[in-house]
């Protein structure tokens, strides 16, 4: 467990004793850093390890440095999960962003989505009309929001085998004002996509029916909306204006014969990397029948002269495939890191296709749907805080970046703390041992030092217990 410590007024840190039990923080899931060579882009990685089957286990966002140590993790209430944790602009500062909510049908959700600042602090909260999906939430230069959601919806399904009035999934697209929460445009899938192009058979699962299952939506240069539909293995090009669908990529109608190599399925996350290429996750499979190794795709899109082109792909060397889930994110120096969904695994690969960083979840169905890797500076409101176990002092400071050290004061008496030991830092947890000439002290307190040795904050005083 990792405790945390009451606010204190400035000043205080050094002098005001901390309760002898602070109240503890779940510990969260860790990845095995299975390799992590040199080139890899700077930043930190940005998860959200979830498990629908151990929803009693402590989920929420959390970003790791390319040790695999936690930097900050934010716990979310028991029953619900977390997705789509990144880093993005709002109002000209970076921010943190993630879904919280619950998990339905093991396949979508109905929550919430949360924007954050540098100080951890929820400066906004937004859901639309509707509960927001899990499947995106994206910032818009605008001030608004990009988000998803599953609407039921009353439709004739006789064309696919169902009955003439049956429950159907609607995919919603909305862009919602996140200062104020207004809905400023809306568009329906089922208004414009028919039944008839779903891959997934009438019947094979549960009602409702999803016949489409979007799971990303993303802006082209010219203002319209790129969007992905899995259970029809296309992607879809619509003019916000009308919501008319410009043109297909992929699935039964496509709008342009597929190029070698651009045949992809029940796909993830697609994006625009160049005006004219778009980026996916191709699953290449799904639960229900056998595939391919996963891969991520660029193809270029000649829309005028209805033709496609494999542009380039990046494949793991142990060719992963994943049945759900998954996501790649294009890096500014031309890398790609790439979430490997209910396998349970994350990679980061160079502008060649080497790969950098490779990193596991426990096994056991834990997965992170999308994983980022950003730039991150984070300051807590909260400061440090302390408490010793096994013989150790364990520095804590949930969500702060650029420490590089932390150093142990101790004493018999809060007044009389002298530095008694140094240690790396080593993630939001660091345990520094105690000397054998500081065993007895009475209480301790830690300094969170930078890479020039200046303390960065201290914690309040804590008494040890020693000597009871």
């Amino acid at each position: 467990m990792i405790p945390t410590n009451e606010r204190l007024a400035p000043g205080e840190a050094a002098t005001r004793t901390a309760p002898a039990r602070p109240v503890p923080l779940p510990d969260p899931p860790r990845f095995e850093v299975r390799r992590n060579r040199p080139g890899a882009a700077p930043g930190v990685y940005l998860t959200t390890p979830q498990s629908p089957h151990a929803l009693t286990a402590p989920h929420g966002p959390l970003i790791i440095d390319g040790a695999g140590r936690p930097v900050w993790f934010h716990p979310v209430p028991d029953g619900e999960l977390a997705a789509d944790l990144r880093v993005q602009q709002y109002q000209g500062r970076p921010v943190l962003t993630w879904w919280q909510g619950t998990f339905h049908d093991m396949s979508h959700g109905r929550g919430v989505c949360h924007v954050a600042d540098e100080q951890y602090r929820i400066i906004a909260t937004v859901s639309g009309s509707a509960p927001a999906d899990l499947h995106e939430f994206k910032l818009t230069p605008r001030g608004t929001a990009l988000l998803m959601q599953y609407v039921p919806r009353e439709t004739d399904l006789s064309a696919v085998g169902g009955p003439p009035s049956a429950t159907i999934l609607d995919g919603v697209v909305e862009e919602v004002d996140v200062a104020t929460g207004e809905v400023v445009w809306r568009w329906s899938s089922l208004d414009h996509i028919p039944v008839t192009e779903s891959d997934l058979p009438y019947g094979l699962l549960p009602e409702p029916y999803d016949y489409l299952h979007l799971n990303s939506v993303d802006e082209d240069a010219d203002g319209d909306l790129l969007i992905s539909a899995r259970y029809t293995s296309a992607l879809y090009k619509v003019d916000r204006r009308t919501g008319e669908i410009v043109w297909r990529l992929g699935g039964r109608q496509s709008s342009f014969p597929l190029g070698a190599g651009v045949r992809f399925g029940w796909q993830h996350d697609a994006t625009w990397s160049a005006p004219d290429v778009v980026k996916l996750f191709d699953n290449a499979t799904v639960d229900m029948w056998p595939g391919w190794e996963s891969r991520v795709a660029w193809v270029r899109v000649d829309a005028a002269r209805g033709e496609t082109e494999l542009v380039r792909q990046v494949v793991h060397p142990e060719h992963l495939c994943t049945t759900r889930e998954g996501a790649a994110q294009e890096l500014p120096g031309g890398g790609t890191v790439v979430a490997w969904g209910p396998i349970g695994r994350m990679s980061e690969f160079s502008p060649d296709g080497e790969l950098l960083f490779d990193a596991a979840l426990p096994e056991g169905e834990w997965s992170s749907y999308r994983v980022y890797k950003s730039p991150w500076e984070g300051h807590p409101e909260e400061p440090p805080s302390a408490f010793v176990r096994d013989g150790s002092v364990h520095a804590v400071w949930n969500g702060a970046t650029g420490i590089a050290r932390w150093r142990v004061a101790a004493g018999r008496s809060a007044d009389t703390l002298e530095p008694v030991a140094e240690a790396p830092w080593d993630g939001l947890d660091t345990a520094v041992p105690l000397p054998v000439n500081a065993r007895e002290a009475t209480h301790v307190r830690v300094d969170a030092l930078d890479a020039r040795g200046a303390v960065v904050d201290s914690s309040a005083v804590v008494a040890t217990g020693a000597g009871r």
